[in-house]
């Protein structure tokens, strides 16, 4: 049971340090739907929270938060990312959905566990509501590869000029074939 509830300690404080991350990747995303992904992702989490927080009342005790070490560090790459790459770019923004896309594995591996936990505690209703959490969790995740997949990398590539080959960006050279 501590091994469960030091694990919802670590996935409040990360869910509350994803919110300022969220506005953060929101503000430096140059492609609309993208920025739509992140602010929508941001009001999510905010569910996320608010589970969080009903399931340490089911469990009699108030919510408490950890530092999560891990959640830190990978903000931390986020916000390099930031400094690394052009504003306004293509290559910006599938810099901004790799960094998301980290926070939603760690999330999702996280919750899972949990789930798992839960489970095994008997706790059939918190599992429940922190399954409902992890699916979001997995949709943001694939949502993310289907912003990266049918817009951005593909835009990112034609801005990077190692990409060329023989004068020809990978998009070009399918519209030769």
């Amino acid at each position: 049971m501590q091994l469960f509830t030091d694990g919802l300690k670590d996935m409040l404080w990360s869910e509350e340090a994803i919110i300022e991350g969220l506005k953060k990747l929101q503000k430096a995303a140059s492609n609309e739907t993208l920025a739509e992904a992140f602010e929508e992702h941001e009001i999510e989490t905010k569910k996320h929270i608010s589970r969080l927080e009903k399931v340490f009342e089911s469990l009699g005790q108030a919510p408490q938060r950890k530092k999560c070490a891990a959640m830190e560090g990978i903000l931390k790459e986020a916000d390099e990312i930031l400094k690394s790459t052009p504003e306004s770019s293509a290559t910006r923004d599938a810099g901004l959905i790799i960094a998301a896309q980290k926070v939603e594995h760690y999330e999702i591996a996280s919750y899972g566990g949990l789930v798992a936990l839960a489970h095994t505690l008997e706790l059939t209703k918190v599992a429940n509501r922190l399954q409902q959490t992890l699916d979001e969790e997995e949709d943001t995740d694939l949502h993310l590869t289907e912003i990266a997949e049918t817009e951005i990398n593909f835009e990112a590539a034609e801005e990077d000029p190692d990409q060329q080959q023989d004068g020809k960006t990978p998009k070009s050279e399918e519209k030769n074939q």
